[in-house]
């Protein structure tokens, strides 16, 4: 005989397992696209043009985590924060290109810089100022 609570279980437990599988998925398909840009900009050419540093953003990422038995009196949460540079270089035929590089090299770049950008596919592989 079939209860309510007995159906509840294994409506939660499809919802569950669908849940599952399709994170799963998500990470499997992130993981392959990742794979596949890396190996497209390992065999693009290295290219060095001219260019001039537009602007500059970052994205600042906030994240909690839950510290069971914490006795601090801080309810067991601690938070980190890290923070990813990029930079939008504009090249002579008018095209702009965004590169994430590095918190050090991030710092030194002024909007309106120009120099010789080099880079690889997607990848930011340094600039020298003129």
């Amino acid at each position: 005989m079939f209860t309510f609570s007995g159906v509840g279980f294994i409506l939660a437990e499809m919802l569950f397992s669908f849940l599952f599988f399709l994170i799963a998925t998500l990470i499997v398909l992130n993981l392959i696209r990742g794979i596949g840009q890396w190996n497209k900009n390992n065999h693009s050419p290295r290219l060095t043009v001219s260019a001039k540093v537009v602007t500059k953003r970052e994205d600042v990422s906030v994240h909690s985590h839950h510290n069971a038995g914490d006795v601090t009196g801080a309810h067991g949460v601690h938070y980190t924060h890290s923070t990813a540079y990029f930079v939008t270089f504009q090249v002579d035929s008018g095209d702009r290109m965004e590169f994430a590089v590095d918190g050090s090299e991030y710092g030194m770049f002024v909007e309106g810089d120009a120099g010789e950008l080099t880079f690889q596919g997607t990848r930011y592989l340094g600039f020298a100022r003129k």
